[in-house]
């Protein structure tokens, strides 16, 4: 089985500043570093590292040839990524003393893609092959149709959530991974329990992996509840948490593990790269996730 991740890429510009900058304020950064970024490419290379046989789809620009390089060094298949001449998704972030962040998106190409490049990318595709997507990049609309109609999986993290996320047709996602916010928004409680029994009333044919943070995640389906608690670790980094969690997840279950062990195995590796500084570097090797 291969996985077919089609999702965002950004290159990070991280200021280190003494205070997030005021309207009309002109002010000197104390360091400027580069960092490779995207749950798109964070996923993919969770899934790699995982295990799995994932190929990336994206539209990237010239200035962020290093981030096809960061996830090829990973053991993802980046061979189908379009190269254009226009700037890639980047994020300006500020960070100031406090360690807090102020961050400017800019999607860039996240949002170049079209309906040719992913009947392209898809064409190989098998039926119970497995299409990984965010909310990062554009033309969902198409790649859940193009999916469907292949009889592939689609596996969907709706992050970040926004309203173009509910005219989807969401009935041909089979693996949602979502977090408290995404799962209030999409099913009216911010309670778990009442997430996953709306979610199942109105996908029963779906599985549902929530995810609670330090209250730990929850998988349904039809015919199954679990619950998994968190894994203690230090609380270096988070941001590569739950991408970590989505692709060993995945991987698991493409594996043949039970849900029970997948949502163990995905909770180790989350554990591992939150306890980690950075992003895609956190995101642990296979042989690190021992349970």
């Amino acid at each position: 089985m291969k996985f077919y991740s089609i999702g965002s890429l950004n290159i990070d510009y991280v200021y280190s500043v003494d205070h997030f900058v005021a309207p009309g304020e002109t002010m000197s950064s104390e360091k400027m570093e580069i960092f490779p970024g995207g749950k798109g490419l964070n996923q993919s290379i969770a899934l790699s590292k995982a295990g799995a046989d994932v190929v990336h789809g994206a539209v990237l620009g010239n200035d962020g040839a290093f981030l096809a390089e960061v996830m090829e060094k990973a053991g993802v298949d980046v061979s189908k990524i379009k190269k254009i001449d226009a700037p890639s998704g980047h994020a300006i972030i500020q960070v100031n003393k406090a360690g807090q962040n102020c961050i400017l998106l800019f999607a860039g190409t996240n949002h170049a893609l079209d309906k040719k490049y992913v009947e392209d990318f898809l064409a190989d595709a098998k039926e119970g092959d497995t299409v990984l997507l965010q909310n990062e990049t554009n033309c969902l609309d198409v790649i859940f149709e193009i999916a469907h109609a292949k009889r592939l999986q689609i596996a969907f993290n709706p992050s970040p959530f926004n309203d173009v996320i509910k005219t989807l047709p969401l009935q041909y996602v089979n693996w949602w991974f979502c977090n408290e916010i995404e799962g209030e928004a999409l099913f009216g409680s911010d309670d778990p329990e009442t997430i996953a029994d709306n979610f199942i009333k109105k996908y029963p044919e779906s599985n549902l992996i929530l995810t609670l943070g330090k209250n730990g995640s929850i998988f349904k389906n039809k015919d199954f509840q679990l619950y998994q608690p968190i894994i203690d670790a230090p609380r270096v980094d988070t941001t590569a948490a739950g991408d970590t969690f989505t692709g060993y997840f995945l991987n698991s279950v493409a594996s043949g593990k039970d849900f029970a062990t997948a949502l163990k195995t995905a909770t180790k590796a989350s554990s591992i790269a939150i306890s980690r500084k950075g992003a895609s570097v956190s995101i642990p090797t296979a042989d690190e996730v021992i349970i």
